[in-house]
């Protein structure tokens, strides 16, 4: 596999085509990732190194420290806390020492290396044709999506071996030279994870079979060594653990990212849950293998190589978050003939990697089964069912590019256009649309509820305070009308219910219809819109961050009545800042009103008839009504709410330009470009 055709180097000098500007600004682009890839690195050393001893490294301190397992005369697997293989343990008890002289900084520092080496080979293996650009600048980001990604910052803070098998495979199959010394490469890695024998039918049928019998024989002589020397533990790790099952935690914990660990968490047991896993197991191994060997064939090696790797993890009975590592090599594989839709794969994949599966998907109880799977969902999906471009088809190296609007000039000197924010005309990926939405939502909800102005008891001081600058400030301009407002619609009770119900119904429901029919009808008002609400919840999060604020119903000395909430009990000392959901002390700016704005301003100004126009404006109006009349928000935080639209919208103006009026056809835009018959070729 190490050849130099598929080895993804260029295959002529850089500079020779390179003009001095475009040089200048890939050794710029390089540097700056690389820097931030060395800044990563440094992040997950400082994590992990200033962690106090006893919380960093368990899972190294449980096999090597004073009392660990590979101290022990018994079994090791007498405590179930060692989930390597007779062979790994056999491999590791030398090491013993050396480790604990070296417990952090040593060992931190090596897996640290590996990572960097792993990221470096991955680069060096992307399938032809690799353009300049990619070539210079692959590593930096393939390390620093490594350090991102959850199994990689778990192997550092347990102290995981895991990284090893996965750069054994790659130096197998790209940098040894010969197929034995590949295959022992491969087999060795087998020994250390024993699902990965799977490289070795990858192997002989892509025509290296002697490197798949060096695999083979590799794997069988390890094994029989570390069944020589620990025959006890090698009965108990094979025959009563069946291959490490029940090792390390119950195999239906949530960490257990297999297909064994999914069909136990579905509830079922015994003899049916075991003959439905070998069954899906085989199922997925038929196609996994095929479809690896197929895209080998193609020559690109690494998808084969991640499509291997994801279905071992399928079909390994346990697969704990820190061998999970084999997905993101996936991200490789190319998907889809449009430009606007070759993102929604890679992107899937780095978030479900580098995320918790909480802000994949919503927290509703008929999606857990679907979040609490989204890493072997991932790995099914690129070993059976994602439908990746081969080299020969017309759309692998030239997707059907997306519709531009003309060019304009930029308004201020100072403001240059920023060239990834060019008017597209052409309708975005729906998927891709609503994962972006969804994890962008949930890094808001965090970031809100993590704006509390310190502790509970500090934030809630801090934030009655900023109440009472806002109440004083409003009193001068004569706008404290939220008492009055408050008191007169609780004694009309059809009033009180109806605020209630907008309050707390329309604040998500509008928002997501009014973007729901640009996207439908208007995509390139869509995308003007879009960026117009991103840009000023941003802004909004900022407020947050740096004025906590208590809302009129949580100053009790006020007399506000709480509408929709209830009494509260205002005598616990921690009472108000947090609640399950949200953080109760981000009131300024009012993105209850901002949102209602945002959605009149976007009808106001794209729909066609003037009564259209009126029945949207009249949604930030009611909306405003509501947020003052349920105590739940000053006037000021409606005006507050107000300035990061208008700043929303200004800054979409001055990074992107207007508003592209130039709609194609709507034919045209999910249209395709024709392919010449003869240039037809099956991806």
């Amino acid at each position: 596999m190490a050849n130099a055709e598929h080895s993804g180097r260029p295959a002529e000098p850089f500079g020779a085509t390179a003009v001095g500007g475009t040089r200048a600004r890939l050794r710029a682009a390089r540097l700056g990732l690389w820097i931030l890839a060395a800044v990563l690195a440094v992040r997950q050393l400082a994590v992990v190194l200033t962690t106090p001893r006893g919380e960093r490294l368990t899972d190294l301190e449980t096999w090597v420290g004073p009392e660990g397992v590979l101290h022990v005369s018994g079994s090791l697997y007498d405590s179930t806390r060692f989930t390597g293989t007779p062979f790994g343990g056999l491999v590791l008890k030398p090491l013993t020492r050396s480790a604990e002289q070296a417990l952090g900084w040593g060992w931190t520092f090596g897996t640290l290396l590996l990572v960097v080496a792993l990221g470096v080979i991955a680069a060096r293996a992307l399938p032809q044709p690799v353009g300049r650009r990619t070539a210079l600048l692959a590593a930096p980001v393939a390390i620093s999506l490594l350090m991102l990604s959850l199994p990689v910052r778990n192997t550092l803070w347990l102290g995981q071996t895991s990284i090893i098998p996965v750069l054994l495979v790659l130096l197998g199959c790209f940098v040894a030279h010969g197929q034995r010394t590949s295959g022992t490469l491969i087999g060795v890695a087998a020994a250390l994870q024993p699902t990965l024998l799977l490289f070795a039918p990858l192997l002989w049928f892509t025509g290296r079979r002697r490197a798949a019998t060096a695999t083979g024989v590799t794997f069988a002589a390890a094994t029989a060594l570390a069944r020589a020397a620990m025959p006890r533990d090698s009965h108990t790790y094979w025959v009563h653990h069946m291959a490490g099952v029940g090792l390390g935690g119950p195999a239906d914990d949530l960490a257990n990212q297999s297909l064994h660990g999914a069909l136990l968490r579905l509830g079922l047991e015994g003899p049916l849950e075991i003959g439905l896993f070998l069954l899906l197991g085989a199922a997925v191994v038929t196609l996994g293998v095929r479809r690896a060997v197929r895209y080998a064939r193609d020559g690109q090696l690494l998808l084969a190589v991640a499509v291997t790797g994801c279905t071992a993890i399928a079909v390994s009975p346990t697969a704990w978050q820190h061998q999970l590592l084999w997905v993101l090599p996936a991200v490789v594989g190319r998907v889809g003939k449009r430009a606007s839709d070759r993102l929604l794969w890679p992107v899937a994949v780095v978030l479900a990697m580098t995320l918790p599966a909480k802000m994949m998907l919503p927290n509703m109880a008929a999606l857990y089964p679907l979040r609490d799977n989204v890493v072997l969902l991932a790995a099914l999906a690129a070993a059976t069912a994602v439908p990746f471009l081969s080299r020969t088809s017309p759309y692998f190296s030239s997707p059907v590019p997306a519709q531009y609007a003309p060019p304009v000039p930029t308004r201020f000197a100072f403001v240059p256009l920023l060239p990834f924010l060019r008017r597209v005309l052409t309708r975005p990926n729906l998927l891709l649309e609503l994962l972006l939405i969804r994890v962008t939502y949930a890094a808001y909800a965090k970031v809100r509820l993590a704006a509390t102005g310190g502790s509970n008891s500090a934030g809630r001081a801090r934030a009655e305070e900023h109440g009472h600058q806002i109440l004083d400030l409003e009193r001068v301009f004569h706008l404290d009308i939220e008492h009055a407002v408050n008191h007169a619609v609780v004694k009309i009770g059809w009033l009180r219910e109806f605020f209630d119900f907008y309050y707390t119904s329309f604040h998500f429901i509008v928002p997501l219809t009014v973007l729901g029919l640009l996207y439908w009808r208007r995509p390139v008002d869509y995308r003007w819109a879009r960026a117009g609400l991103g840009f000023a919840t941003l802004l909004a999060l900022v407020g947050f961050w740096l004025y906590p604020l208590a809302p009129p119903r949580l100053m009790p000395d006020l007399g506000i009545i709480d509408t929709v909430h209830g009494v509260q009990d205002f005598t616990q000392p921690d009472y108000g800042t947090l609640t399950a959901l949200t953080n109760q002390y981000a009131a300024m700016p009012s993105l209850h009103f901002g949102w209602s704005l945002w959605c009149g301003l976007v009808i106001a100004v794209i729909a066609p008839k003037t009564w259209m126009k009126a029945v949207g404006l009249l949604h930030p109006l009611f909306t405003a009504s509501a947020i003052v009349a349920t105590g739940n928000h000053w006037v000021l935080d409606a005006a507050g709410g107000a300035l990061v639209v208008g700043a929303g919208f200004a800054l979409t103006y001055l990074l992107q330009g207007p508003r592209a009026r130039t709609a194609a056809p709507a034919a045209a835009l999910g249209s395709e470009p024709s392919v010449p018959e003869k240039d037809r070729t099956p991806s």
